[in-house]
């Protein structure tokens, strides 16, 4: 009976058409795609946990529910029948429900059933047979209609146990059943979800009668037949129900705010008091709070204090209920039962097993026998001929029953045996012993195939994680090479139990086989592949035995100081990048590591090996480790790192995170998710529970795990823990899910429809595309935004939808913001792109942001919002009133991009008043540092003007990170881009005023390296978190090498100095890039070729944007309210803008009085009105009759356009128009010394005999002619009686206050008691300034201003 692929039909009657299709080795496998199956059949509480969303305005109404497809993002196909050729009975005509784990009570009232025929070999079968292998839906109520045709059953919520149909007028173990109406086509009756195929007692015969000893009894398995999968489900069941719906501290509703805790140190003791005025009293309620606390804190206290709490929707969820049926019928003769055991075979994938073929082989001598049936009854009686045809099936029944029960342990079927078959004896098996196994047979495989496969290992020496793969080989006939044709794999310790007897193994076909990384989440135990492996295992009962942690200090020497310093050097560098003779160093010390002078992923990392003795010595150094901060753990979750005692570890330190904290990391714990050993891992539920706590983590755990699926060979492992964490979410949560993926499918399809028509229709195209977005919102009311749960939007504003010219085309849409007072939401659609590399790089930027805000450092920054929501396509937050550099350019011309003063001129465009400008100066100060940074760490690639934008507050930024990690383009041979990063001469002739305050660039160049060196600290972190992402299938970030490109941007083992040095020279190259210019002049061209030609410059006009921002802040009216008598009388005055803002200012009768001399200086004087007198008749109420004239004098000044001179919003909201000159630039970006004396910057260190002296810059000096020198520093330590140590730097080019950043080194100073240092200041040859400097009174490590002595200023 063996054959390859061997069916009752040929291979074109299952296939019609489809020669080339793979799903055509298996006809059985029409489980879709989209289709994993979970247990969970058990209906829940009506309340067991639905989240009610605070400040939601509706309830969700049933037209606004979606199938089961939209709710789980699966696609509801039509399922073809198994064998064609044969008909369907009428309720089999109907279309599948896609299988699912994690049910919900979203379907519609009724739904159609298809059932599948597995049984061609008989018509008579029509009327009851199913497959037993293809889940289909069966979603019963309580209230069903009898003979109902159709079967169309009505889903409801009642908490009862299915009912499943049984077809029963051709059956022949029972009689035809009809129902009230005298239909006979069908009934339904109870089958204690159990299935009993044998023979059965004739009726009549008035007892039961027990079943044959070949009897298969067949149970439902609700959580499926696989022992994993019903764990996991468990687990999942007990996570969910820790969290009750109705419990307001588990379950608020609330989507919160991120927030960002800062360090006391920084907020000090500053407290606020807080008024808050409720109905219930006329007085108000005090609180006062610590300048740390969170929103989150206020608002709870807030509602204690006045007993308010939200009220708490009561919603239900309900599961669908998924059944499956095996129908096997017994037959009356020999050709029938081969028959039929041949059609199971091909229905369980076409597996048969030895015993089968052993127990088949039996039955034609018996057919033999019936043949000379004189014979037959000659040599035996009666009860021998029974006995021997009796033998015969209960052979053929067993071998089958094993099967069944090896498919349903193999695979997730929907059934299991009511009885588990009894192994046979325990094979004879230890850890001494050497791996073994019989790979019995590959089925269904074309008959060239072979395979062979040995592993001359003990089991003692395989850790408990190790992987069993298996490839099958084969020869190509043309080339002669051997190439892999399918491979499957699974791990030896499933269950803490070495593998044992009968195992089924998926293979997959034609894929590229993943070399580097194989875990359990590879393997797919749901449904059969088209090639199934057989192996059969010893049977025993072997279990994995831990190792206990054990330390062997055996003849170890104490490091010295020395080793313990080589130690320290050797922790900064990352665990992939540490050669092998460092490891060995570094695991030779290991007990001598700890948090302070090592990292735990670096120590374990180091580890020779996996065998039992340097497990157990791991777990020793991991049980003693003391971790300083909880992200260090992120490292032990990566692929390096299988061992599942130390990911339980990693995992307990990462839940010491807050929900807030973690929301930051959720991209890596989702990848680092597919190397887990079970789906019950401790960080698999750690992500479930935080899912519940905070819908801000269930809802970017729910896209993250959604654009996960498209790991091809994780698809199914992401889809489980997807379904999973929609078990936990509940309905509403989960119709809002809902209502994101319609809202993105009609996006695609407006992207699609926009990309498909030509350039003359594109318009007209959009528009008419843009009214299934309105009908949406129409059908939905409201939706919230993928990028953020906390955006609610209601509609769109089509005037302002576009799309953008470049190759994706991509949409941007401006939706109508829920939130009244609030403006639009603009976002883009982005289709044709990967997003998920522009997430990773705004993420990791996201942290270095957090790192320095921690660090009391705020660089303006602006990191959009961007999320991948499926295979090339995702969304980008817009960020308001921000513009590219190119349109900057374009907008001075042709050669805007070489001038000097564009930002400068654009910025004096959009701020006329000094204040506001000056503003805008200290944003683009900070932005760009911080930008230089981050672009510079990452290596940002291809940055053109039209990549980096400009708000008009100040803040730049950059967009679009397709390239990074220094992956540019190049031309030839030849990069595109030269610089390290983008700092250009027109951002440094901005930020120094057009060169009026150089000694800004000096602070811009200590702020980036401040920022730079705060980042350096983190570096384990960052190399970390992009270590994770290896294998998240991103273009330019999937080797080792990409991992060491970040490692020598960070240079973690330079020190502050030498880092400050480095960086210092990079700002210096980029400074100096022509090639960057070049660079945006050419693409500045290439647009003004695509758009039209370059138009003059308008002329510098306030843009009307600024003008009715004014007009809006314009002071409608001031008056005096009373006055306080001191010795000089101040007035309270009430200011009231056009905007409505109520401000309070005191002002003295001389301030009056010089503001309107001011005003005749600029306004005719028979304009102005006329000022009270100074002078007052004696026995007269003064301050009375002033407050009364000053009043009138206002509001005749006030009732012109004089409300809208800056002397008049100077005087009253404290603007000024001269501002630097009043107030120096210190005020904003730091302090600067007002001290003109020619100086030099210096920092020192002194450590084991040597020296080092930074200098850092110098300021004010001048040639004799009063020109700019190009100084160059020259050091002498004294005393230098041979002369050698002369130390020289480079030269600045002529600039009064040059920065240098360089390091020099004098190694062998055995004390600097006694020693000078001598600096000399020459430029091109010609003396400039000197200093000479005690080093016995220099305070080390501190920054420190020298005056050079000598000098002519």
């Amino acid at each position: 009976m063996a054959y390859f692929g061997g069916m009752p039909l040929s291979q074109d009657e299952f296939h019609d058409g489809h020669v080339n299709d793979q799903a055509s080795y298996s006809p059985f496998h029409s489980r879709s795609a989209g289709q994993i199956r979970l247990g969970f059949d058990q209906i829940a509480d009506e309340v067991s946990n639905e989240i009610f969303f605070y400040g939601s305005s509706h309830l969700h109404h049933p037209e606004e529910n979606f199938f089961v497809a939209d709710i789980f993002g699966l696609d509801v196909t039509e399922q073809p029948p198994l064998h064609a050729g044969y008909p369907l009975s009428h309720w089999q005509q109907g279309t599948a429900s896609p299988v699912i784990g994690f049910r919900s009570s979203f379907l519609p009232a009724d739904r159609n059933c298809s059932m599948v025929d597995s049984y061609p070999y008989s018509e008579e079968r029509e009327t009851y047979g199913r497959s037993s292998i293809f889940p289909t839906a069966n979603v019963f109520d309580s209230h069903v209609e009898r003979g109902n045709k159709n079967l169309n059953f009505q889903i409801g919520f009642d908490n009862v146990d299915a009912q499943y149909p049984v077809f029963l007028d051709n059956y022949p173990f029972g009689q035809g059943m009809r129902d009230e109406s005298g239909n006979s086509e069908a009934c339904l009756t109870d089958t204690s979800r159990r299935l009993k195929i044998g023979p059965v007692c004739p009726s009549g015969s008035g007892q039961d009668r027990e079943p044959a000893s070949w009897s298969i009894q067949l149970v439902e398995a609700n959580q499926g037949s696989n022992e994993n999968m019903v764990a996991f489900c468990d687990a999942v069941g007990k996570i969910r129900s820790a969290y009750p719906a109705y419990d307001l501290k588990t379950n608020t509703g609330k989507i919160w705010s991120v927030a960002t805790r800062f360090p006391d140190h920084i907020l000090g003791k500053l407290k606020f008091r807080i008024s808050v005025w409720t109905d219930s009293s006329p007085y108000p309620l005090l609180i006062t709070q610590n300048a740390g606390c969170i929103t989150h804190d206020l608002i709870v206290e807030i509602l204690h204090c006045t007993n308010q709490y939200p009220v708490q929707e009561e919603l239900c969820l309900c599961f669908l209920i998924i059944s499956f049926f095996l129908s096997l019928h017994q037959q009356h003769g020999v050709s029938n039962v081969i028959e039929a055991a041949k059609t199971i075979c091909s229905a369980l994938c076409f597996v048969e097993t030895r015993d089968i073929t052993d127990a088949v082989k039996k039955l034609p001598n018996i057919r033999k026998f019936y043949k000379d049936s004189e014979l037959f009854f000659t040599l035996f009686t009666g009860k021998e001929r029974f006995s021997l045809i009796e033998d015969a099936v209960t052979d053929l029944s067993l071998a089958i029953s094993h099967l069944i029960h090896v498919y349903s342990s193999s695979f997730d079927t929907g059934f299991q045996l009511a009885n588990i078959p009894r192994s046979p004896s325990c094979a004879d098996i230890n850890l001494d012993s050497q791996l073994s196994f019989t790979v019995y047979a590959a089925h269904n495989i074309p008959e060239a195939w072979v395979s062979r496969i040995n592993f001359p290992l003990r089991l003692k020496a395989l850790p408990r994680e190790t992987m069993l793969t298996i490839k099958l080989l084969g020869a190509n006939s043309i080339s002669k090479n051997t190439e892999v044709l399918a491979w499957t794999c699974c791990p030896l310790y499933p269950k803490q139990k070495f593998i044992h007897g009968t195992v089924l193994l998926s293979m997959t076909l034609y894929s590229t086989f993943p070399t580097t990384m194989i875990a359990p989440g590879i393997c797919s135990s749901d449904i059969a592949a088209p090639v199934t492996l057989q192996i059969d295992f010893p049977e025993t009962n072997l279990e994995f035995i831990k190792p206990e942690p054990e330390e062997k200090r055996d003849n170890l020497e104490e490091p010295t100081k020395e080793c313990l310093k080589h130690i320290a050097r050797l922790s900064q560098t990352h665990c992939l990048l540490l050669p092998e003779q460092k490891r060995r160093i570094l695991w030779f010390y290991r007990y001598y590591c700890n948090h302070e002078n090592c990292s735990l992923p670096l120590v374990l990392g180091s580890a020779p090996s996996w065998d039992r003795t340097t497990v157990s010595e791991m777990y020793a150094v991991l049980r003693r480790w003391r971790f300083s901060n909880p992200l260090e753990a992120l490292g032990l979750l990566t692929f390096s790192f299988p061992d599942q005692d130390i990911r339980r570890t990693a995992v307990q330190q990462i839940d010491n995170l807050s929900n807030d904290e973690l929301l930051e990391y959720l991209p890596q714990l989702v990848q680092v998710l597919k190397f887990e050993w079970s789906l019950e891992s401790p960080l698999v539920k750690l992500l479930l529970n935080r899912s519940l706590q905070s819908i801000q983590v269930a809802h970017q755990l729910y896209w993250l795990l959604k654009n996960a699926q498209n790991e091809a060979h994780f698809k199914t492992w992401y889809r489980k823990l997807l379904a999973a964490l929609q078990f936990c979410a509940g309905e509403t949560l989960n119709n809002e899910f809902a209502k994101e993926r319609k809202l993105i499918r009609v996006l695609e399809d407006i992207a699609e429809k926009v990309k498909a028509a030509s350039d003359p229709k594109r318009k007209e195209v959009l528009k008419m595309e843009l009214s299934k977005l309105q009908q949406f919102f129409q059908e939905v009311k409201v939706c919230r935004l993928p990028l953020n749960p906390a955006l609610v939007v209601q509609g769109i504003e089509a005037d302002s939808c576009s799309y953008f010219t470049s190759n994706a085309l991509p949409l941007k849409i401006s939706f109508i913001n829920a939130n009244v007072p609030s403006g639009n939401i603009d976002i883009i659609f982005k289709m044709g792109d990967d997003l998920r590399q522009d997430m990773l790089v705004l993420q990791i930027i996201r942290v270095m942001d957090s790192i320095w805000l921690q660090e009391g450092l705020d660089m303006q920054m602006i990191v959009y919002r961007c999320l991948s929501t499926g295979k090339g396509q995702g969304l980008v937050q817009m960020v308001p009133d921000a513009t590219t550099l190119a349109k900057i350019h374009r907008k001075s011309g042709l050669i805007g991009p070489l001038k000097e003063n564009t930002i400068k001129k654009w910025f004096c465009h959009h701020h006329p008043l000094e204040s506001s400008y000056q503003e805008a100066i200290r944003n683009f100060f900070y932005s760009c540092a911080g930008w230089c940074v981050v672009t510079f760490i990452l290596g940002v690639c291809d940055r053109h003007n039209d990549n980096i934008m400009l708000t008009s507050a100040g803040h730049m930024f950059h967009i679009d990170f397709g390239r990074f990690l220094g992956h540019a383009q190049t031309f030839g041979s030849i990069r595109r881009d030269r610089a390290p990063f983008i700092f250009t001469s027109e951002m440094e002739y901005f930020i120094t005023e057009g060169g009026k305050n150089p000694q800004r660039f000096q602070e811009f160049v200590e702020l980036c390296c401040r920022a730079y060196n705060i980042v350096r600290k983190h570096s384990q972190l960052l190399l970390n978190l992009l270590e994770t992402m290896l294998h998240a299938g991103l273009p330019e970030l999937n080797s080792i090498q990409d991992l060491k490109y970040v490692y020598d941007n960070l240079r973690p083992q330079d020190s502050d100095l030498q880092a400050t040095s480095y960086f210092t020279r990079k700002i210096k190259e980029s400074l100096e890039c022509f090639p960057v210019k070049l660079n945006n002049l050419i693409h500045t061209l290439v647009q003004m070729s695509v758009t039209g030609s370059a138009k003059p410059a308008a002329p510098e006009t306030v843009p009307q944007e600024w003008i009715m921002l004014d007009t809006e802040k314009a002071i409608a009216r001031a008056t005096i309210l009373g006055f306080n008598k001191k010795p000089d009388s101040l007035y309270l005055v009430q200011v009231v803008q056009t905007c409505s803002v109520v401000t309070f200012v005191e002002k003295s009768f001389d301030q009056f009085a010089k503001l309107h001399s001011h005003l005749q200086k600029q306004f005719p004087s028979h304009t102005l009105p006329e000022f009270p007198p100074s002078w007052h008749l004696p026995f007269t109420d003064l301050e009375h009759k002033r407050v009364k004239d000053l009043n009138l004098y206002l509001k005749q000044l006030l009732s012109g356009p004089r409300k809208l001179n800056e002397l008049v919003l100077s005087f009253f909201l404290n603007w000024s128009k001269n501002t630097l000159a009043e107030e120096p630039s210190s005020a904003i970006l730091g302090l600067q010394s007002t001290d003109h004396t020619p100086g030099v910057q210096l920092v020192m260190s002194y450590e084991h005999t040597r020296l080092t002296i930074m200098l850092k810059h110098m300021r004010n000096l001048r040639l004799p002619d009063g020109s700019a020198p190009s100084a160059h520093a020259e050091f002498y330590l004294l005393p230098d009686p041979d002369e050698v140590t002369r130390r020289k730097t480079r030269a600045v080019s002529k600039s009064t206050d040059p920065t240098y950043n360089e390091i020099v080194v004098y190694d062998t100073v055995t004390e600097l008691r006694g020693r000078v240092l001598k600096l000399v200041v020459k430029s091109k040859g010609a003396f400039v300034g000197a200093v000479n400097i005690q080093l016995s009174s220099v305070q080390l490590n501190e920054e420190k201003w020298y005056p050079l002595g000598n000098s002519i200023i």
